[in-house]
């Protein structure tokens, strides 16, 4: 394994600037995530750090060593894509071995190689299946012990589960997850599914248009999220935002009238300086904030009741018709259309200034 380090990497194509100026370390043995909205340039800078693209600007490094110039066959990583791209007339066992024997690698050790990552996936008795006779999950771990045998200093997975109906998803999530604890190696994974990035990751690295808005474990970066940006892409459903505007201060709590509301006031803990009185704001609060025994009370009107068995999330609305998503475990006595008081734990609420930027 080997760690992965980017200095003020960029990428265009022409005149468009997809990466923008990234800088990111990736330690030895950790497994990052890069997460963001279709667009933001995950998959272009996964395929930078394999070399499938070249870096227009900045440096790379993989294990110390600058790569920007070298072969993608010489950095020592191995790559899983969203196709399973395996040959059609091979079996299981040739597809598995086929880039070790092009190399030149011994028979035996090939064979040793193949049967010890197939031992790891649970494949052996799919060895002399062809790909054609395998489910989606059983090809995706056949391309994933096609990079284990190649025993690489960086594995990289771009959007691998993405193809897989739900179920499977959530089966090969946990596969992967046991396969690096098993293996500790250095693990760059893709998705645009926040989940599978919360689920996944050491480090998630946040996207947007070409540059990074966040980095850091997954719950660090959900509870306290740099920005609306990354408060609303992390985190199932999202958080939701209110409009208001600071009133003043009183020791560590800000007081804040929220539009739409009826200037209903509400009181936020403080972690730092208050803002100006008048200053504009944005309130969050996330969906499983709201609880019976909240001290900030909102009136709102449900439209849509999404019942989950355990929990059901309310989709409501205000008076200004603002949509509210609220986490209950009382769905089953709420009604679509009835007017509704939802409480929510104002001490867990977060503020942010209008452009988005996180206050405290």
């Amino acid at each position: 394994m080997a760690d992965v380090k980017l200095s003020n990497v960029k990428k265009s194509f022409g005149g468009t600037h997809v990466i923008r100026g990234v800088d990111l370390e990736i330690n030895k043995g950790e497994f990052v995530v890069f997460v963001g909205p279709s667009g933001c340039g995950k998959s272009t800078l996964l395929r930078m750090i394999s070399g499938l693209e070249d870096i227009t600007d900045g440096v790379m490094e993989i294990g110390g060593q600058r790569v920007n110039e070298l072969d993608p066959s010489k950095r020592g990583i191995a790559m899983v894509f969203q196709s399973y791209a395996l040959y059609p007339h091979m079996t299981v066992r040739e597809n598995m071995g086929f880039a070790l024997k092009f190399a030149g690698v011994p028979k035996a050790e090939v064979a040793s190689k193949v049967d010890a990552a197939a031992n790891i996936l649970g494949l052996g008795p799919l060895m002399d299946r062809k790909p054609k006779a395998l489910s989606g999950g059983q090809r995706q771990r056949v391309a994933i012990g096609r990079a284990i045998v190649r025993d690489p200093k960086v594995f990289l997975f771009d959007e691998p589960l993405s193809n897989l109906d739900a179920e499977l998803r959530v089966h090969m999530r946990i596969e992967i997850a046991r396969l690096h604890r098993e293996l500790g190696s250095t693990i760059v994974y893709v998705t645009h599914d926040q989940v599978e990035a919360m689920t996944l990751a050491n480090k998630i690295v946040v996207l947007r248009a070409g540059l990074i808005e966040q980095v850091g474990a997954p719950l660090e970066v959900y509870d306290n999220p740099a920005n609306t940006f990354v408060a609303g892409f992390i985190g199932s459903p999202k958080m939701n935002f209110f409009d208001g505007r600071v009133l003043g201060s009183d020791g560590p709590l800000c007081h804040v009238a929220l539009a739409g509301f009826g200037e209903l006031v509400v009181s936020v803990p403080l972690k730092g300086a208050a803002p100006a009185v008048g200053t504009e704001v944005q309130l969050g609060v996330r969906p499983e904030h709201f609880r019976e025994d909240g001290d900030g009370r909102l009136p709102l009107t449900i439209d849509m009741l999404e019942h989950l068995g355990g929990e059901t999330f309310a989709y409501a609305r205000s008076a200004s018709g603002g949509t509210i998503v609220i986490k209950t475990e009382h769905g089953r006595a709420l009604q679509t259309g009835q007017a509704y008081g939802a409480c929510f734990q104002t001490r867990l609420s977060l503020l942010f200034d209008k452009p988005g930027n996180r206050i405290y």
